[in-house]
């Protein structure tokens, strides 16, 4: 696999960092997630399956566990000797703990040049903001895209995707897979400063226009992304659910106009959006909410337009489609898992559905880098590392 070889070691909690090093696990990196006492906090959040939870069960899948304690010197010396073997580090503290605990990328660089190092936070590592604490929806909020994300009313809603959290993983996977390819040239290891907000930011480029432009923010409902286009909108059915135009390239408006037999209002789809196009969108709206969905669904069969229905999150997940793309998995216990969304020719990915109970691989992953078992014994004694019963 394409990663086959490379060791990882993730430090970081919760969502971020978790899902970046999953998705190197999948693709063969031997990934060890370095838990603090209590373990990794998503162990124990949402619904749990067969004695994990869904939310641990799709960032921790084929993973180790060590399981130590920072606090202590020995458990720091442990990190340290772990990181003249690894390739990669990733961390999710605040700004400033890591060099308060003596495993900074300063301090780590100078017994292991290689490694690259990667520090996911909220506000990166400087700044007026970095010490300040932040999780997803502050980030969102904090950056704008709560005041894009409005409902009926134009009221900020709830966002119902980590967007913050997953933009930052993403940029960090990137981030990390350059430096990897770059150290094969210089074989010296960097440092990755990601910020959470950073990540949202940079993945605007859609949103922009009035902003850079003519220097206001932008008014959702007459954008195209957020409603402005008659083609891009949600519209009602009779039967209370919805469908959804995804397509504003005036082809499509063509076609589904044509077939409405109200071709007159396909200049109207060659105007820029906003309220030029309330006409369109009346007269959507009035035509759809005339019949369910189910109607609507084989009404669109085989027609050029971007359609789709509003499905719930079970009923697309179980989707034909999704099982044949292989992005629904299910392991020998019957537990489902999330696919891997990056889909090489050669040498596809693997998962390993293992899940390590906290610091199972403490014996393991000291034995291999030295550590007599008389040394290991006192560092349990000790507390330094723990292991779940």
């Amino acid at each position: 696999m394409k990663l086959e070889g490379v060791k990882v070691l993730d430090l970081s909690l919760f969502l971020p960092g978790p899902h970046l090093t999953m998705m190197m696990r999948d693709h063969g990196a031997d990934v060890i997630a370095v838990e603090p006492p209590g373990g990794e906090p998503n162990r124990r959040i949402g619904l749990t399956q067969n004695g994990h939870t869904v939310w641990f069960r799709n960032t921790h899948r084929g993973k180790r566990s060590l399981c130590i304690n920072l606090k202590h010197s020995s458990g720091r010396k442990a990190l340290l000797d772990l990181c003249t073997t690894a390739d990669v580090l990733v961390e999710s503290f605040r700004p400033g703990v890591t060099r308060r605990l003596g495993i900074d990328y300063e301090t780590l660089r100078r017994v292991a040049p290689q490694l690259v190092y990667c520090s996911i936070s909220a506000y990166g590592q400087y700044g007026p903001k970095a010490l300040k604490p932040a999780h997803d929806l502050s980030i969102q909020a904090d950056s704008g895209l709560l005041s894009i994300n409005l409902d009926a009313d134009d009221r900020p809603a709830q966002p119902h995707m980590p967007v913050a959290d997953l933009t930052a993983s993403l940029v960090s996977l990137s981030g990390i897979l350059m430096a990897l390819y770059r150290r094969t040239q210089t074989g010296q290891g960097d440092y990755l400063d990601i910020s959470m907000q950073d990540a949202v930011i940079a993945w605007l480029p859609n949103a922009l226009g009035p902003v850079f432009a003519a220097s206001r923010s932008p008014v959702p409902k007459d954008e195209r992304s957020w409603g402005g286009a008659a083609m891009y909108q949600i519209y009602p059915t009779a039967d209370d659910s919805y469908l959804v135009l995804g397509g504003s390239e005036v082809k499509f408006a063509e076609n589904l106009l044509t077939a409405l037999n109200r071709e007159d209002l396909i200049p109207l789809c060659r105007q820029p959006p906003g309220p030029v196009q309330n006409p369109v969108r009346d007269f959507l709206r009035s035509t759809f909410v005339t019949q369910p969905l189910e109607y609507w669904n084989q009404w669109f069969e085989g027609m050029d337009v971007c359609y789709a229905p509003v499905r719930d999150l079970h009923s697309a997940l179980f989707d034909s489609h999704l099982e044949e793309r292989r992005m629904l998995l299910l392991d020998s216990q019957g537990n489902r898992h999330l696919g891997v969304p990056i889909a090489f020719t050669e040498e596809p990915a693997s998962p390993n559905f293992s899940l390590p109970r906290v610091g199972q691989q403490n014996e393991e992953i000291l034995t291999e880098i030295g550590y007599s078992k008389e040394n290991i014994l006192q560092l349990q004694n000790a507390g330094t590392v723990l292991c779940e019963d």
